[in-house]
């Protein structure tokens, strides 16, 4: 259809993989070989924000070290308008904050330090905590929350905390030069396939590192990761958080319609297939990014999908997102079908 060059479909249990595949090229020039499931690297764009920024939060919230319910400001002092004092963590995570969806701030600014500046400006549009609309902004502003109380960067935070006891070794923001040869080309510079660098340009303007964008990933990473999830916390015989604070995360609040902390989660009762399709249970969540990625869990059904392409770089046909949305429910709905509950399958296991 046009839509990606390549991409990479995973498909597992809590204990298990029953499926892990690629597809097609990494670029469009068909340089670089067929994607794969435990080696090649994506733009995740916003599954930034579930992966390592709602992560973040995640385990400064099981230790007690961030409150989700304290005012942004007790984090962020230059966060301090008047109106922005309803403002809670909480909200950011659930997308309730009342701060508009988007801003060009590599428009307006250069250098992570006035960027910075200029976001702790903005200003909620809606009465905060009312209703949900999505917001990188929000995301933004929760990265920096978790450097405030973590006293380090979020990359290098998550990296250590999350990452490592997951066995994530794939995952980074700032890939290095020397393994760009295994990363899917995000978007064009000119003529020429960019890899390794942030498609995102507000992510680019603070360096590369950001609470919405920035992180690179493979499929197998990701699938470390939902298991994570799936089994509420717990990484071998060890707790990395609690599953009582996975399941907070994972509740639904009248004011966030379907917002999870950090997640989204399908709307029910549509009459068309979203991005999750249709047979997903109640209990399912998940996040899209951007560039052409999508990650969901249902703990109902002990079942993950990971679905990573490049559709940002340079699509063949036009209103490519609205075409790729269709394919992620077709992905969703053919992977539930698969997965029966005898369905033993396996091609990797992590």
């Amino acid at each position: 259809k046009g839509i990606y060059p390549g991409a990479v479909v995973i498909v597992g249990r809590s204990d298990t993989i029953l499926h892990a595949r690629g597809f097609g090229r990494l670029s469009w020039s068909g340089r670089g070989g067929t994607p794969r499931p435990d080696s090649t690297l994506y733009d995740l764009a916003s599954l930034t924000k579930v992966v390592a920024t709602t992560s973040a939060a995640l385990v400064l919230a099981d230790r007690n070290a961030l409150d989700l319910d304290a005012p942004v400001a007790r984090y962020l002092p230059g966060f301090h308008r008047a109106s922005q004092a309803a403002i809670t963590v909480r909200m950011l995570l659930d997308h309730t904050s009342g701060l508009r969806p988007y801003a060009s701030f590599f428009k307006r600014a250069t250098g992570r330090t006035n960027v910075i500046a200029l976001i702790l400006q903005e200003e909620p549009g809606r009465i905060p905590g009312t209703s949900a609309v999505y917001s990188d902004i929000n995301a933004i502003l929760l990265g920096l929350v978790v450097e405030s109380v973590s006293g380090e960067t979020l990359d290098r935070f998550v990296a250590r905390e999350v990452f490592q006891p997951l066995g994530m070794r794939q995952t980074r923001f700032l890939p290095p030069p020397s393994i760009r040869n295994r990363i899917a080309a995000g978007y064009m510079n000119g003529r020429v396939p960019v890899s390794g660098v942030v498609q995102d340009m507000n992510a680019r303007s603070l360096g590369g590192v950001s609470g919405h964008a920035g992180l690179f990933s493979s499929g197998l990473d990701l699938a470390r990761f939902a298991q994570w999830w799936l089994h509420q916390g717990m990484t071998d015989s060890t707790a990395l958080v609690s599953a009582g604070t996975i399941q907070a995360f994972l509740a639904h609040r009248n004011e966030a319609g379907t917002r999870l902390l950090g997640w989204d989660s399908p709307e029910q009762g549509r009459e068309h297939p979203g991005v999750f399709g249709n047979l997903l249970s109640d209990a399912a969540y998940g996040h899209t990014g951007w560039t052409g990625t999508q990650i969901w869990v249902d703990p109902a059904k002990d079942l993950f999908v990971i679905l990573l392409t490049n559709r940002s770089l340079n699509p063949r046909v036009n209103y490519s997102i609205r075409q790729l949305r269709t394919i992620r429910s077709q992905v969703a709905n053919a992977a539930v079908r698969a997965a029966s509950p005898e369905c033993g399958h396996v091609q990797y296991t992590c």
